[in-house]
């Protein structure tokens, strides 16, 4: 779980709450808690700015599910950007599977047709390399393709 707080800036253009990343995570819950814009997904090389919604949940689907689904269910592109006149408050609660697993795209969804697409690996040591690496897009999902 982690709690974020983004302080006012008096200029948003020149800083980035949080750089472009996937989150690690099988999935992440997000709440926005005091609705304040910040959150931004990347769709078609575009950045989208998610309106908050009160009482609302985001679920974001991370590289450990797109690695586990083969690609059936793709982890979000995702950044945070601060606001110019008001603070910022969410609260992010990763799901993940236990230390010890083994992750790789699920035996079933590996045909002919659909080879597996990434690599296994366990768990922990995979989340230890990406919390080494600095957050870059969806740099650590490609290092897991084949």
């Amino acid at each position: 779980m982690r709690m974020n707080y983004y302080p006012p800036c008096p200029r948003p253009e020149l800083v980035i709450g949080i750089t472009s990343h996937s989150d690690f995570s099988g999935l992440t819950i997000l709440l926005q808690l005091n609705e304040v814009e910040g959150l931004q997904i990347k769709k078609e090389e575009r950045w989208i700015s998610i309106k908050p919604l009160p009482d609302a949940f985001i679920v974001n689907v991370g590289d450990v599910l797109e690695i586990m689904t083969n690609g059936i269910y793709r982890s979000v592109d995702h950044r945070a950007a601060v606001n110019s006149t008001k603070e910022r408050l969410s609260l992010a609660t990763f799901h993940d599977p236990k230390p010890e697993s083994e992750i790789g795209p699920i035996s079933s969804l590996i045909t002919p047709q659909t080879p597996a697409l990434f690599k296994r690996g366990g768990f922990e040591n995979l989340a230890k390399e990406y919390l080494s690496k600095k957050l870059d897009g969806k740099s650590f999902l490609d290092r897991m393709r084949m």
